[in-house]
């Protein structure tokens, strides 16, 4: 899920940051943001709506919805999109209450 060729770009390579999402050990680069830290492992369901409970992923991307917010290192409401990532952080999905919900 991450560019690694481009034609016209110079693509260099990046240290790699350990975290935990949901308890289990990733991993993303240094730079990234969470959201995209989890969109390159394949995680798209970053938050769930709160009235049906349906999956909600990157939207905005720039810090002003509220789709991304997830508990990182035990505070709810982050907003993982403009949030970068650090070793050791904790990442967990959250419901619309701010209790964590394994998926």
């Amino acid at each position: 899920m991450r560019i690694v060729q481009h034609p016209i770009m110079e693509i260099t390579e990046k240290k790699k940051i350990n975290f935990y999402y949901n308890n289990q050990l990733v991993s993303g680069l240094e730079g990234d943001s969470i959201a995209a830290a989890l969109h390159a492992l394949g995680i798209r369901k970053l938050s769930e709506s709160s009235k049906k409970h349906r999956p909600r992923g990157l939207y905005c991307a720039i810090g002003n919805c509220s789709s991304c917010h997830m508990i990182v290192d035990g505070i709810p409401n982050t907003k993982t999109c403009i949030t970068l990532l650090k070793e050791g952080m904790k990442v967990q999905m959250q419901t619309n209450k701010g209790e964590w919900h394994a998926s």
